[in-house]
C-alpha cells in the first residue's frame, strides 16, 4: 500500500520540522501543506513536497489540498497529521493492515510533554446530545472502534476518500473530522483506533491551545453546525441541545477567567445564528 502522509502546518516552524523528523524511516511519501505561514516554515522544510498556500484555508481546506495532491499522485492512503504531532517509530506500518475494512484508523494519541498520559484512545459522540463525546484516555489491548476519529493523525484509504468526500472546508477548523466521521458511519464504514500505533502530540497548538480563543469559537460554533446537520430534532429537542453546546462552552471560558474567551464563545454562538461559517471574522 503506497501511504502519503500530509502534515499541514501554520505558523508552526519548529513543530513541523519535528514532525517531518519523526517520519524519517517510515514507509510514507510526505506533503507538506503550508497554510501562508509567516515564519519561513516553508522555506525550512527539505526532503518533502511542500504546497504554499496563498492563504490559511484552516485545518478542512489546507488539508484537502494536500489529501488532493497526494490522490493524484497515485496514493493508495492518506495519513493525515498535525504538524504538532510527532510519529513514533512503526506507527505507520501498524496502521496499514487494519486499514483493510475501515473507514478510518487512528494511532493512540499521547500528551507530548507527558507520553505516559493518553490523550486520545477513541471517543463516544451522539450528535442528539450536542457535545463531542469525552475521549477516552485507557490503553486498549486492541483495535477498538470508535464514534469518532481524530484529524490529528488518522490514515485513510483512497477508496474511503471517494466515496466519503473530504472535509467539509466551510467549517474551517475543529470539527471537521468529528462531521467526517458521521459520514463514513453512515455508509457503514467502522472507525478504529490501533494502539499498536502511537503518536506524540502537542494538543492544539496552531490556535494557542484546547481553551484558547479560537478554539472556543470554532468549537461551539462548529459543534452546532455539525450537530444539527446530522441529527436534526423537534424544537424543543433543538433549543436544549444548543443551550448544552453553549454552556459548556461558556464553563470552559468562565473557568479561564478571561473575557475575550466568553465573547469568543458568544461569537460563535452568534454566527452559527447568523449562518456564519469559514473562517473566523476579524
Amino acid at each position: 500500500m503506497k501511504v502519503t502522509a500530509v502534515v499541514l502546518s501554520w505558523n508552526g516552524r519548529e513543530d513541523t520540522l519535528a514532525c517531518l523528523r519523526s517520519l524519517e524511516g517510515e514507509p510514507v511519501d510526505v506533503i507538506v501543506v503550508d497554510n501562508a505561514s509567516t515564519d519561513g516554515t516553508a522555506e525550512a522544510v527539505t526532503g518533502a513536497e511542500v504546497i504554499r498556500n496563498e492563504r490559511n484555508l484552516g485545518y478542512a481546506g489546507g488539508m484537502n489540498v494536500g489529501i488532493r495532491r497526494a490522490l493524484e499522485q497515485g496514493a493508495d492512503a492518506v495519513l493525515v497529521l498535525n504538524n504538532d504531532v510527532e510519529v513514533e517509530p512503526g506507527a505507520v506500518a501498524a496502521l496499514v493492515e487494519p486499514a483493510g475494512g475501515a473507514g478510518a484508523v487512528c494511532p493512540l494519541i499521547v500528551f507530548a510533554d507527558d507520553p505516559e498520559r493518553v490523550w486520545y484512545a477513541g471517543a463516544g459522540y451522539d450528535p442528539r446530545k450536542g457535545y463531542n463525546g469525552r475521549q477516552r484516555t485507557d490503553r486498549p489491548a486492541d483495535a477498538r472502534k470508535t464514534d469518532r476519529a481524530c484529524g490529528a493523525a488518522m490514515l485513510v484509504r483512497r477508496e474511503v476518500l471517494e466515496a466519503v468526500g473530504l472535509f467539509d472546508e466551510e467549517l474551517f477548523a475543529y470539527v471537521e473530522d468529528t462531521d467526517w466521521s458521521l459520514r463514513a458511519r453512515k455508509l457503514g464504514l467502522p472507525l478504529l483506533v490501533e494502539p499498536a500505533s502511537r503518536v506524540r502530540h502537542k494538543v492544539s497548538a496552531s490556535t494557542g491551545g484546547e481553551g484558547s480563543d479560537g478554539a472556543l469559537y470554532y468549537s461551539t460554533r462548529n459543534t452546532l453546525t455539525v450537530a444539527e446537520r446530522h441529527a436534526p430534532l423537534g424544537r424543543l429537542g433543538t433549543w436544549r441541545r444548543r443551550a448544552v453546546v453553549v454552556l459548556a462552552h461558556g464553563a470552559q471560558a468562565l473557568l479561564a477567567r478571561r473575557p475575550a474567551r466568553i465573547r469568543a464563545v458568544l461569537q460563535g454562538w452568534r454566527d452559527f445564528r447568523r449562518g456564519r461559517l469559514g473562517p473566523r471574522p476579524e
